[in-house]
């Protein structure tokens, strides 16, 4: 394998190459092993969930109302604009397929 002078530089820069740009011989890392920590009890885990739910910001009553108002009003809307592209394109297979 060449390797233009940039290459040979950088190469040697990391100490990934010798001088005469032969390949340095390296030990390999070893991988991170990680350690395996105890497994929780029930009772620690009902704990903690019960820590992180008093931390979540819950909507107000009106705020869910509202919410399940705009909610409805989409579905609703939606709906009806998927049954009224299926009731035009019904209409227009039928009007193929009589004549």
């Amino acid at each position: 394998m060449s390797l233009n002078r940039e290459q040979k530089r950088m190469l040697k820069k990391r100490g990934e190459i010798d001088d005469e740009g032969a390949p340095v011989a390296r030990k390999r890392p070893q991988p991170n092993r990680q350690v395996q920590q105890d497994r929780t009890s029930p009772g620690q885990f009902v704990k903690e969930v019960r820590q992180e739910l008093r931390k979540v910001v819950w909507p107000t009553r009106s705020e869910t109302i509202n919410y399940s108002i705009i909610v409805l009003i989409t579905v609703t809307v939606l709906t009806a604009i998927v049954a009224g592209f299926d009731w035009v394109f019904a209409e227009l297979v039928n009007l193929l397929f009589r004549s």
